[in-house]
């Protein structure tokens, strides 16, 4: 019995991370996946919703930058979620040059917000932003060539981190492997999560299922896949942003995130049926599911390690591996100047992960929700 525990918690921690991308490998790509995507034909009609929480002391840079993309008739609506401070004000100073303003009177969170943007837009294709994003000037019409392909219903950028310096930082190891992950996800069911940041839909896909309780980049994929489309990856369209200015809230904001992430999953649990959303379902299961079960499968396989380790060989091998990784985290706690090398630096950045997935997870299970949204200060 505990070496069949021993490989159910061994599978259960490595499946995410190394055996759902395994299996992705080998699922057939979509058809459509192959084809090139190009503006062709007549643009489609756009609206740019910024989505805004007293954000007076950023705004007009904001706005500033949504003026200056290149795309033709570009509607762009700032969402206020109830802002107390002036951010309406300096949304109204921009009426004249086309900028509108929905706002949410009653404070009910971001998608609340974005839902009063959606039901005031024009555009054919609703592209959703932030305030702390910067939009390259020519990334509205690449983005909106992917949806020349019928069967996209939702596309998503791709994050870059600007540093105080100005200097773009987050390549390391775990950004790449995750855009390698999106990029197989893409090719296959379609993603499971867009950028939260900034990322487009098809304003049906938008208008029905719209869920201010569920994360909107988690919901707008899913609302795809209702519609038997597909969230694609656009590895050509970046949006730019600030880390954030506290690197120690940077562990709170994993854990209001994976909270709500939890909450979406809860909320539609009819996403996990395989015979409803096909391939979709699996890479939900795999990517979200599998994921935030990691930090539990680590500790139930770390106790029967000490258990089974008499019986010799692998087991062994495996306890001694699992201490070799602890320690190099432990040593990275103790000694941060060693988060610079690699060999801690990934074992440091995975642990810490893992500890805000465990205490999202315990939170959510005591009833904790998070609602209200409240931007990180970058």
């Amino acid at each position: 019995m505990l070496v069949i525990l021993f490989w159910f918690a061994a599978i259960g921690a490595l499946f995410s991370y190394f055996i759902y991308p395994l299996i992705l490998r080998f699922m057939p790509r979509r058809p459509e996946a192959e084809r090139e995507h190009s503006q062709s034909g007549t643009p489609p009609a756009v609206s740019l919703i910024v989505t805004a929480h007293n954000e007076a002391h950023r705004i007009r840079d904001k706005i500033e930058n949504c003026l200056a993309l290149d795309y033709q008739g570009l509607e762009i609506i700032v969402a206020s979620d109830a802002s107390s401070d002036e951010t309406d004000q300096i949304v109204g100073e921009y009426s004249n040059r086309g900028v509108k303003l929905a706002r949410a009177e009653e404070r009910k969170g971001k998608e609340h917000a974005q839902l009063q943007a959606i039901n005031t837009a024009t555009g054919d294709i609703l592209i959703f932003s932030d305030v702390a994003t910067s939009i390259p000037e020519d990334a509205i019409g690449r983005m909106v060539a992917y949806f020349n392909d019928p069967t996209v219903g939702a596309v998503s950028s791709e994050d870059r981190f600007i540093s105080r310096d100005g200097s773009v930082v987050g390549e390391g190891a775990y950004v790449r492997y995750e855009m390698w992950l999106r990029g197989l996800e893409s090719k296959r069911a379609g993603l499971v999560g867009l950028s939260g940041s900034f990322f487009a839909a098809r304003k049906e896909v938008c208008q029905e299922n719209w869920d201010i309780y569920s994360p909107s980049d988690f919901n707008t994929a899913l609302n795809s896949a209702r519609r038997e489309l597909v969230a694609v990856t656009a590895p050509d369209v970046l949006g730019y942003y600030q880390d954030v200015a506290d690197a120690s809230k940077e562990y709170q904001r994993k854990v209001r995130t994976i909270i709500r992430g939890l909450t979406a999953l809860s909320r539609h649990p009819e996403v996990l049926n395989p015979f409803r959303f096909g391939r979709f379902a699996f890479q939900v299961f795999g990517h979200k599911l599998m994921r935030w079960a990691v930090p539990w499968f680590q500790i139930l396989l770390l106790l029967v390690s000490f258990a089974v380790v008499g019986k010799g060989g692998i087991y062994v091998l495996a306890l001694m591996l699992q201490l070799a990784f602890y320690g190099c985290v432990l040593a990275g706690h103790f000694a941060p100047e060693l988060r610079k090398h690699t060999l801690v630096k990934i074992p440091y950045f995975f642990v810490q992960v893992n500890l805000a997935v465990a205490h999202a997870t315990v939170s959510f299970f005591a009833g904790r929700r998070m609602t209200v949204w409240t931007p990180s200060k970058r």
